[in-house]
């Protein structure tokens, strides 16, 4: 006679119903557990959001808002809907103050990246390590020193009176510290440390094959840089004009304690209309041009960010 085999019991035939005697430790699978990570790592980000709602998100609602209503000390129509803010912020000396900001910012962005790249290579190339961090970290203290000090630095030194224009004697020259000129040179003082700290991990990406390949090409090092480097760099260049662009598009405090209103400049220009240098009825005109400069930076920003993105797909 035959004995049917008996049955062996499988991990599988586990019983996970909830029954009585059922194991009550199942695992979680694999979708279960990434839509817990991706449920914390959203409450993490909670505090940041709320911060920038609340620094960035009412401030800018209520630019806009503004920019767009009739002042309250208008004879009439206070907080109605209108168009006239934005229509001024582009006419006149509000227009000329725009255009002379943004030749200020293109111009000095220009030769802060002209002027900051040479400077990044060097440091990227030296053997010496102690100049590396020395320059990174000057860098990082200078981009970052500006408004009165900086103004006061360069009074003191390239002013009239300052010590340097008396030993070159810079004012028979034609040299003029409180004009468009010396405002510049006064920019390039932050703008070019930078763009040092930005173009720096770019040119660290650079990677050894690419010149040994090249060389063994029988290229050139400029026929390298021209073909090579400069294509893979272009995005981070670009990327880092966009980012000096920027910054001196937003700077206010050095020009205002330096040349004042010699220089017309839309960051004055907003400053006087809050402190009730405008008509009477155009107190939101303030608004009306910081809508302008927010209108700017997204734009620049705009163009910023896929810049980085694409170099850093190359770089990494």
């Amino acid at each position: 006679m035959t004995t049917a085999p008996t049955p062996v019991p499988t991990p599988a035939a586990t019983d996970t119903s909830g029954g009585p005697g059922a194991s009550r430790t199942a695992s979680p699978t694999p979708a279960t557990e990434r839509r817990r990570l991706r449920g914390g790592s959203w409450l993490a980000t909670v505090p940041l959001l709320a911060f920038f709602a609340i620094a960035f998100g009412l401030p800018a609602v209520a630019i806009v808002t503004g920019a767009f209503t009739v002042s309250s000390d208008a004879p009439t129509g206070g907080g109605s809907f209108t168009t006239a803010n934005l229509t001024d912020s582009v006419h006149g000396a509000y227009w000329t103050a725009l255009l002379s900001s943004l030749k200020l910012s293109a111009l000095t962005a220009l030769i802060g990246t002209v002027v900051g790249v040479p400077i990044a290579q060097a440091v990227v190339t030296s053997r010496f390590r102690v100049l590396r961090e020395a320059v990174l970290t000057a860098s990082g203290v200078l981009a970052n020193f500006g408004g009165l000090p900086l103004a006061f630095a360069f009074v003191a030194t390239l002013g009239n009176a300052g010590e340097v224009t008396k030993m070159f004697h810079l004012t028979d020259h034609g040299w003029s510290l409180y004009s468009f000129t010396g405002l510049s040179v006064a920019y390039l003082y932050f703008l070019v440390p930078l763009m040092v700290l930005t173009i720096t991990p770019a040119l660290d990406g650079l990677r050894t094959q690419w010149r040994e390949a090249a060389q063994n090409n029988r290229a050139t090092a400029l026929q390298y840089w021209r073909h090579v480097a400069l294509p893979i760099l272009f995005p981070s260049l670009l990327g880092g004009y966009v980012l000096l662009f920027g910054s001196a598009f937003a700077a206010y405090a050095t020009a205002a304690a330096m040349v004042g209103a010699t220089v017309p400049l839309i960051s004055r220009q907003i400053a006087d209309a809050l402190s009730g240098n405008v008509l009477v009825g155009q107190g939101n005109l303030a608004l009306a041009l910081s809508l302008d400069m927010i209108i700017v930076a997204v734009l620049v920003m705009a163009v910023y960010l896929p810049l980085q993105r694409r170099s850093a797909r190359w770089l990494s």
